[in-house]
């Protein structure tokens, strides 16, 4: 006697159709296709707005440190022209020139023997920022008494001025 089964068959996928999404905890997989890249993408783009908040916090850090030595150049240049006879702020104003600031005030106090030379720069900063100022200002004081800090007080100020 022949024993006469009926095969069994198994569904074969068509190529690029659909087939059975399996499911975790409750939440099918078709759900979370592509949440990695979301992930990713926003990670990388606040990196990448911190790394710019860094360059642009660098660069006033910079601003800073270049106006403060040129402050303290030109206030101890302008004091030693004092010191010769010659006129201390046109000192002053050709050795900011020279610096890339600009000369805001100058101020002499005392005599030959007892001065005090008082000057402000300020500079522009390379890539201003709608959050921060335009331009940085320093302050700086040289001669030879203790006016006004005597030789070698400095201080800086943030100016609010557009660029």
């Amino acid at each position: 006697m022949t024993d006469r089964r009926r095969a069994r068959t198994v569904p074969i996928p068509e190529p690029g159709g659909s087939r059975p999404v399996g499911t975790a905890g409750g939440r099918s997989r078709a759900t979370q296709r592509g949440a990695a890249t979301v992930l990713v993408a926003g990670v990388a783009l606040v990196t990448m707005l911190v790394a710019g908040m860094l360059l642009v916090v660098a660069g006033y850090v910079a601003a800073v440190h270049r106006v403060r030595g040129a402050a303290d150049l030109v206030a101890l240049s302008a004091a030693a022209a004092f010191a010769r006879g010659r006129d201390a702020c046109a000192a002053a104003e050709a050795l900011a020139v020279q610096n890339g600031v600009l000369l805001g005030s100058c101020r002499v106090r005392g005599d030959v023997l007892e001065f005090a030379v008082s000057v402000t720069v300020s500079r522009p900063v390379a890539t201003p920022s709608p959050l921060f100022p335009g331009s940085v200002t320093a302050t700086a004081s040289a001669g030879r008494t203790g006016l006004e800090g005597g030789s070698g007080s400095a201080g800086v100020r943030w100016d609010r001025t557009s660029r």
